[in-house]
């Protein structure tokens, strides 16, 4: 059980992956095919059924990428991530030093957390993996990411990141551009953009890891400008763009309207 991403973050590179939250493992193929480090399979805002995320992590596999799952608000979804084999879970809406203490400890096995135990799934490899080593393994390998996106997470931001357990950040901008009530200008806002500075800052001071979201390749060069060490990419953003692009090109090139 080895998780590259994990090990780049600790040796100070940067990482790039992709959002997704549609069942097509096909994508999750052209994902990996395009080497990006990891695929993020979106289950708070996301389709998928246990069996659909299993096959999305068995495909991400397959094409080395590391499966990371943003989990959603059942309380088993986190559990339900790791045994099918996700090597990271996003946890959003962690606002407090408790939430964040929560969330590694259902993604922790005893003593450090509270993880049901069990090897018949694929995770351990349906038994083949076993005992203490599987388990140790686990807490040595898995992500724990929570999401910082609202104004209560940015003011507890610090205390949330000194949880034992805790190996990056993720800024959610859009919610936190909603909770923070500038629906209209959204995440570009004076406002929002100041406590994104701020958060960045203290990342910096305290040598934190942080992450956030891109739509294309320009916001991902900001973010890495900021100080990101881990973004990940909207893959349907790209896809309709693509699309959209090579409709206006043929218009163009006839002069006229193709639809």
């Amino acid at each position: 059980m080895n998780n590259l991403v994990k090990e780049k973050l600790k040796s100070g590179k940067r990482v790039t992956g992709c959002f997704i939250g549609m069942y097509a493992p096909n994508i999750v193929e052209m994902i990996g095919y395009s080497e990006y480090d990891f695929v993020v399979i979106d289950d708070e805002h996301g389709a998928f059924s246990t069996s659909e995320l299993e096959n999305m992590i068995r495909t991400a596999e397959s094409v080395n990428l590391i499966p990371i799952v943003r989990v959603s608000y059942d309380p088993s979804s986190i559990q339900k991530a790791l045994d099918r084999g996700a090597l990271g879970i996003q946890v959003p809406m962690v606002n407090t030093k408790e939430d964040a203490e929560r969330a590694v400890e259902m993604a922790k096995f005893p003593p450090l957390g509270t993880r049901g135990a069990a090897y018949s799934h694929r995770a351990a490899r349906f038994g083949a993996d076993k005992g203490k080593a599987f388990l140790d393994q686990s807490d040595e390998h898995i992500l724990v990411i929570p999401h910082i996106e609202t104004k209560e997470a940015a003011t507890n931001f610090k205390e949330i990141m000194d949880v034992e357990g805790i190996d990056l950040a993720f800024l959610g901008t859009t919610d936190l551009s909603v909770n923070m009530n500038y629906k209209e200008e959204g995440p570009k806002h004076p406002e929002v953009q100041k406590v994104v500075d701020g958060l960045y800052e203290i990342a910096r001071e305290n040598h934190y890891k942080i992450g956030t979201v891109a739509g294309d390749a320009e916001s991902a060069q900001k973010a890495f400008d900021k100080g990101a060490d881990y973004v990940g990419i909207i893959a349907v953003s790209v896809m309709l763009k693509a699309f959209k692009d090579v409709r206006e090109d043929c218009e163009r090139k006839l002069g006229e309207k193709v639809r």
